[in-house]
């Protein structure tokens, strides 16, 4: 199945050539979006594979070539990406399966989630693809996002969305209005996606395809999934169970209630079930259920900076310069299901040594207001070496006037490389702390801007490393 699936999958993600089937010079539409965000790529350097775009009234578009039928097209074409209307979608990949294309990328909507006509359109379509052995993702999607490769079939264009850097985590999503409004988020929030696939009514192509081949992809550290629906519930128990094993995988799920349901079976087309089945498959397969959007990025962030760095347990130390800060911490790990640590006596006499009277010694331990970037040292020191702590939050007020903002940030990637127990940061503020967080992200210390979104994500890294330990 390894080499099948990654073999199928690769020209969505990395082609020799693509084929452009409904593009056109008309700024705006979705075939021109789409053209031109391959020919940028080509210009920039990052899209290595040959574009040809296809579009029987045309001869040229912006000095490329313009094919008039599928069956004129390079040998080399191994995608194909569909932007015309509905109706004409199954001839064109009756033309696309003589052509031997193997992989299709249709976004156009108007099929299954319209009703019974659509879905007739979608039974032609399968059937061409099956009986010809060519993989679909879509229909009704944005399709593809790969920054290192330069494929990028999202049709909003760059004055409308931004465009997230490459990172370790892939983005599948049912929805391809979310996905774009994820990505353009992404790339605010400097956080890096490796691979986006948007799927769809998914008529072929499915999260349980998609989790087969991220698991062999090594740049690729962390699986989000925003869904509305699963369609075959034995196939993707038995993928995310071969994943979950060696990935975390996160997952949205929407249509939790009788209205989202109702709203996501007119969106895809797809049945979203009793969400409380829905949450024993995810507790059995070991995918970490996200509550909302942020959650989800907040997980899937700790989970790529850490490389896997997990919790051997659930005591959480905590370390602050603001007494109140930390009392919200403390309040997130009882809500969260995670327990506080008791510091060792050897750790609280060699705090005590060290800190200054009035210091707070315990858990949590609190700097306090006038403290240096040297305090931070002596409180990571002893709660890295206790023995009773497997996970440690520190809240880090960047606005105290004595604190070296960037002795600190040394500090903690410094104890971060070298400690095996994780580290997950707090800063709350404003632009000033946004950018000491950049900078503490950079040297691979995930950076949360609350107590509770920092003591949630390190509650997904405490429950994922609980599922390995039962599976072992």
């Amino acid at each position: 199945m390894t080499d099948r699936i990654v073999e199928e999958m690769k020209p969505f993600f990395d082609p020799r050539a693509v084929a452009i089937i409904g593009a056109t010079d008309k700024k705006g539409k979705v075939g021109n979006v789409i053209f031109e965000n391959f020919k940028t790529n080509k210009e920039r350097g990052i899209f290595k594979g040959n574009i040809y775009p296809v579009n029987p009234k045309l001869d040229e578009i912006e000095g490329y070539r313009v094919y008039k039928t599928v069956k004129e097209l390079p040998d080399d074409t191994d995608l194909a990406v569909i932007s015309i209307p509905a109706k004409f979608v199954p001839a064109t990949m009756k033309d696309i399966a003589e052509k031997g294309i193997k992989a299709v990328i249709i976004i156009t909507g108007g099929f299954g989630e319209l009703g019974e006509e659509g879905k007739k359109l979608e039974r032609e379509i399968y059937e061409v693809a099956k009986v010809n052995g060519i993989r679909v993702i879509g229909p009704n999607c944005v399709g593809v996002y790969v920054p290192d490769t330069g494929v990028d079939t999202v049709f909003l264009p760059e004055d409308k969305m931004d465009r997230p850097k490459s990172g370790p985590i892939a983005f599948v999503s049912q929805s391809g209005a979310f996905a774009a409004a994820m990505l353009d988020w992404a790339a605010m929030a400097e956080i890096g996606i490796g691979k986006m696939v948007s799927y769809g009514n998914k008529i072929d192509v499915d999260d349980a395809d998609l989790m087969d081949y991220f698991l062999h992809d090594d740049e690729i550290n962390v699986l989000t999934f925003y869904i509305e629906g699963v369609k075959d519930g034995r196939k993707f128990i038995e993928s995310a169970k071969r994943i979950t094993r060696v990935k975390p995988v996160i997952a949205l799920k929407s249509g939790r209630t009788e209205y989202g349901a109702k709203a996501a079976s007119s969106h895809t087309g797809s049945l979203a079930g009793q969400d409380t089945i829905y949450d024993a498959v995810f507790k059995q397969t070991g995918i970490i259920r996200a509550e909302d959007f942020e959650h989800m990025f907040d997980l899937a962030k700790a989970f790529a900076e850490l490389k896997y760095k997990l919790p051997k347990g659930d005591r959480i130390g905590i370390i602050t310069d603001g007494g109140g800060a930390g009392v919200m911490a403390s309040d997130a790990v009882a809500k969260f299901g995670l327990r506080m640590a008791e510091l060792s006596e050897e750790t609280r006499e060699f705090l005590k040594e060290r800190f200054p009277p009035h210091a707070v010694v315990g858990n949590p331990t609190d700097v306090v207001g006038d403290t240096d970037a040297e305090r931070y040292r002596i409180a990571l020191e002893g709660f890295v070496n206790d023995p009773n702590v497997d996970a440690i939050v520190v809240i880090v007020l960047f606005q105290v006037p004595l604190l070296e903002e960037e002795k600190v940030i040394d500090i903690l990637a410094e104890y971060q490389r070298k400690s095996d127990k994780p580290i997950i940061a707090v800063a709350m503020g404003g632009r000033k702390t946004g950018r000491y967080a950049r900078m503490l992200e950079e040297k691979g210390v995930p950076v949360y801007p609350t107590p509770e979104r920092g003591v949630r994500a390190m509650a997904g890294l405490v429950r994922y490393a609980e599922y390995l330990r039962r599976k072992d």
